[in-house]
C-alpha cells in the first residue's frame, strides 16, 4: 500500500493540505461528511498520530464512540470500520457489496472486532460507506 500523504509528526494535517493531497477526491470526503451529518448528526473529527509508518488517521466520534477513520493518501483515501461479531454477521447477510463482504469475512480478528475499509476515489462509494455507517451506529 502507498504511504499515507501524512506522516510527519510534528505537522498536524489541515483543510488546506487535505484538499492539496486529495485533488479530485477531495468532493468525495466533503460528501461523506454530509452523509455521517445527516445519518448520524453531530460527530467530532480528531486527528491522531499513529507512528511514522501510518502517519495521522483521523477518526471520527459520535460522542465518543469511534465510528471509523479515514486514512489521507496523495489523490484518495481509506475510510475504515471496525465491528463486533455481531454487527459482522448481520453486515455478511446483508445487500453490501460482495467484495467489502468478502474482505470483512477474512478480516483477522482482534479484541476491538474485525476491519473493513474501502478506497475513495470518486464517490461510487457512497451507498457502502452509508450502509456500513447506519450499521456502526445501531445499538
Amino acid at each position: 500500500m502507498t504511504e499515507s500523504a501524512f506522516h510527519e509528526k510534528n505537522i498536524t494535517p489541515d483543510e488546506v493540505q487535505i484538499r492539496e493531497k486529495l485533488k479530485q477526491a477531495y468532493t468525495p470526503l466533503l460528501e461523506l461528511r454530509e452523509t455521517v451529518k445527516k445519518i448520524a448528526g453531530e460527530t467530532v473529527e480528531e486527528w491522531k498520530f499513529y507512528g511514522p509508518k501510518n502517519g495521522w488517521i483521523l477518526k471520527t466520534f459520535l460522542k465518543k464512540r469511534n465510528l471509523f477513520f479515514i486514512i489521507i493518501y496523495d489523490g484518495f483515501f481509506r475510510a475504515s470500520f471496525v465491528f463486533g461479531e455481531k454487527t459482522v454477521s448481520k453486515i455478511l447477510e446483508s445487500d453490501i457489496s460482495e467484495n467489502l463482504k468478502k474482505e470483512l469475512s477474512k478480516a483477522r480478528k482482534y479484541a476491538e472486532g474485525r476491519g473493513v475499509s474501502m478506497i475513495v476515489k470518486d464517490n461510487s462509494f457512497i451507498v457502502d460507506f452509508q450502509k456500513l455507517l447506519k450499521f456502526k451506529i445501531e445499538k
